[in-house]
């Protein structure tokens, strides 16, 4: 041993030689380690999805149990029908919507309402919660009104948007927009106040200014909060589209639930309801995994990971 470490201060060439066979000698080992690692991992990834379609099983027991009662406490007359039909009419009354085809017209009309309010009130608040967040002026100077604005509630907002914009589609969008922008602005300028003080001191040391230091340290490091921001502002818009088409709309979900209420129809009033439901999940699930594959990169805690069920 000391001889070799005498031959390597001396430069000789044993060095060399002795490196190459010592790496050569570990290399199926690391080729080892790297197949294990991979089976390892896509044994994880086999747990997981297990995992994952246990967990969606499980969220279908309380709607289930909750439809069995209903149609039991309906056959057994405990209902009065003229007010609550029994989800044995609820489904004739969607196949009638979907014979007829005015369930894609009510749909469509009320998703493109909802997805157009959304994006406007989210780039908004994107923008503004930026730089609301940023900047301890403007932040003195808009959030105090912001939050005074906040208070106000949805259908407070349906006389003046009628008198400024009518009763068309740009009255509906806005209504949506303004309810969409609160939860994302507020979750923004939070988290862009609580990024790490030392992070944006070496920002700025190395020349991030302005917009490159919003977009390169206060957005990322705030992103988790805005895909919560975002969660909360889809369901919003899920809301206040009821208000929306409240505004002498001729179609969509909402025209579906004063139809029901006007007539007296109670199975079309609990038909666009649940389809109301339905659709807040599936677009809140959509959003929940883009959010999920962005967010990747963190090592946050899971109840359904191994270390948690075992704790």
């Amino acid at each position: 041993m000391n001889w070799l470490i005498l031959r390597s201060a001396t430069g000789s060439p044993l060095l060399t030689s002795v490196t190459t066979m010592a790496t050569s000698s570990l290399a199926p080992r690391t080729e080892a380690i790297d197949i294990s690692e991979s089976s390892i991992a896509r044994a994880t990834g086999k747990d997981l999805g297990k995992r994952r379609a246990r967990s969606i099983g499980l969220g279908f027991v309380v709607p289930a149990v909750a439809l069995i009662g209903w149609e039991a406490a309906s056959r057994l007359g405990w209902l009065d029908k003229s007010i609550a039909s029994s989800p044995g009419e609820i489904l004739v009354e969607i196949d009638r919507l979907v014979v007829t085809g005015q369930i894609w017209v009510h749909l469509w009309a009320t998703f493109v309402r909802v997805f157009n309010g959304f994006a406007l009130g989210a780039v908004v608040a994107i923008v503004l919660g930026a730089l609301t967040g940023t900047s301890p002026i403007i932040y003195r100077l808009l959030n105090p009104t912001i939050h005074a604005i906040r208070s106000v509630p949805s259908y407070a907002w349906v006389p003046l948007f009628i008198l400024w914009f009518g009763i068309f589609e740009t009255s509906k969008i806005l209504l949506i927009a303004l309810g969409a922008f609160f939860p994302l602005y507020l979750a923004l300028v939070s988290s862009i106040r609580s990024v790490d003080r030392k992070l944006v001191e070496v920002a700025l040391v190395n020349g991030f200014k302005g917009w490159s230091l919003i977009r390169r340290i206060f957005l990322p490091a705030s992103s988790p909060a805005i895909f919560v921001g975002l969660r909360q502002s889809l369901g919003l818009a899920w809301m206040f589209v009821v208000a929306a088409e409240f505004m002498g709309a001729t179609h969509g979900l909402g025209f579906l639930l004063i139809d029901g209420q006007t007539t007296g129809k109670p199975a079309t009033l609990i038909t666009s309801i649940l389809l109301f439901a339905l659709c807040g999940k599936i677009t809140d699930g959509c959003l929940a995994w883009i959010s999920e594959r962005a967010l990747h990169w963190q090592d946050s805690y899971h109840p359904n990971s191994p270390e948690a069920r075992s704790g």
